[in-house]
């Protein structure tokens, strides 16, 4: 059922600390249940998007035990100990979830079928398409779901490096599970590479071995021996600096806002906000366990979003409140997320009197004063898109309804409490 958000105008200020890093979550759950023995991994939330994950995971044959914020996770040891698969494996919205597991389920040689929700299966898929028809296994992608069957062999894999890093880390957690070594090379431009960076701290904290090298060309090639076994190990999962930067923008807009939880050392690609924010103008301070904003004459700049394609929506909302004009460049990818988040950004926004202006994948937006939305804002059924403009509504001042608002249970469901927790009223209908 869609759920309408009412923020009315506030005096926020105070301390808040950020969920945990979907991203390293997701990571953390699937090497502990490709693992031999026992994982705990600590500082765990259950959004819709980790929820996912651990059921494909289950469905590998991995033993789940879950506490508030915290999981045990028996794993399978290698490819072989993958259980039989009797039922669809279930992704709900999680582009990560699927791909991530497809190359995994591959391996257990069974006809597997994924179903999920929304845009899911409007997302392209078709670096898998390409390396499955190149081996004579069956993939068919449908509009309610994709079904494969056939292991893949190991081999000299070569993809893009402008699509999803998703499509990269899938290929790189099954390849330590097959017969022998691969390679696998991804050209240039090579974007998103922080996530696979992520991937690979990941497989190398749970044992396993993956070498990288830069060639002329511009591409960069992996290595990963095979057969290897993930050894379980003890994981804390650390701040979200996706989430953290929906608090940051708020914070260098209207001062006196503290976001904790962070890792100053992550290697997210999220981090960038930070930089970002300083080019803006952005006035903060490390404080223990995070960072300490203050309100802030912000101005434009120029932003690639080639490896940080999350912080897209928010920087739609930055854009208004930065003099001049901001330029975000290599923003096509947000075409193909939860919804249109260009189309998404650009239309609520408007209703707020933003001016945004797109040519192609550029997005130009000139800061102006934004009044009280003059029709309800719709959150177009993405987690992202809800909490950008809960942020232009509590950073402008202004009285917003936004609808939709349960989207943020995908990554953040304690989003609205957090508000709630710095002085925003907010009520539900």
């Amino acid at each position: 059922m869609s759920v309408d958000a009412r923020l009315y105008v506030s005096r926020l200020s105070g301390s808040a600390t950020v969920p945990p890093s979907k991203s390293a979550a997701h990571r953390a759950v699937l090497c502990a249940a490709l693992a031999d023995g026992v994982s705990h991994i600590t500082n765990i939330e259950y959004s819709q998007d980790i929820r996912a994950t651990l059921g494909a995971a289950a469905q590998l044959g991995a033993k789940i035990q879950e506490e508030p914020d915290s999981l045990t996770i028996t794993g399978r040891g290698n490819a072989s100990g993958f259980v039989t698969v009797t039922r669809p494996v279930f992704c709900n919205e999680s582009g990560s979830t699927l791909r991530f597991m497809i190359p995994l389920f591959s391996l257990t040689a069974q006809k597997v079928r994924f179903t999920g929700n929304g845009r899911l299966f409007d997302r392209p898929q078709a670096v898998y398409q390409m390396l499955f028809d190149r081996q004579g296994l069956r993939f068919e992608q449908a509009h309610d779901g994709i079904t494969i069957f056939g292991r893949l062999r190991p081999g000299g894999f070569t993809l893009p490096g402008d699509v999803s890093s998703q499509f990269i880390s899938g290929l790189l957690f099954a390849t330590p599970l097959m017969e022998s070594e691969s390679t696998i090379e991804v050209l240039a431009p090579y974007e998103s590479r922080s996530y696979v960076d992520l991937t690979i701290a990941a497989m190398q904290q749970f044992g396993i071995k993956v070498a990288s090298r830069a060639r002329k060309n511009g591409s960069v090639l992996y290595r990963i021996p095979a057969p290897q076994r993930y050894i379980a190990s003890d994981f804390a999962v650390e701040g979200d600096y996706s989430q953290a930067a929906f608090l940051a923008v708020l914070g260098c807009v209207i001062g006196g806002i503290s976001v904790t939880g962070l890792n100053p050392a992550s290697q997210q690609g999220d981090k960038v906000i930070l930089e970002i924010l300083q080019r803006c103008g952005g006035k903060f301070k490390a404080v223990e366990g995070g960072y300490k904003f203050s309100r802030s004459l912000l101005r434009a700049t120029e932003i690639d979003l080639a490896d940080c394609p999350d912080l897209g929506p928010v920087l739609f909302t930055l854009g208004c409140f930065c003099s001049g004009e901001t330029v975000i460049h290599n923003a096509g990818r947000l075409r193909l997320k939860e919804s249109d988040r260009i189309e998404a950004m650009q239309t609520e926004l408007k209703k707020m009197g933003a001016r945004i202006e797109v040519d192609g994948d550029e997005v130009h937006i000139t800061g102006v004063a934004l009044h009280a939305p003059n029709a309800p804002l719709s959150g177009h059924n993405d987690h992202r898109i809800v909490m950008a403009l809960a942020v232009a509504a509590c950073g402008s001042g202004l009285p917003a309804l936004i609808s939709g608002a349960e989207a943020v249970n995908k990554s953040w469901p304690a989003f609205w409490d957090t508000l709630r927790s710095l002085g925003a009223k907010v009520e539900f209908d």
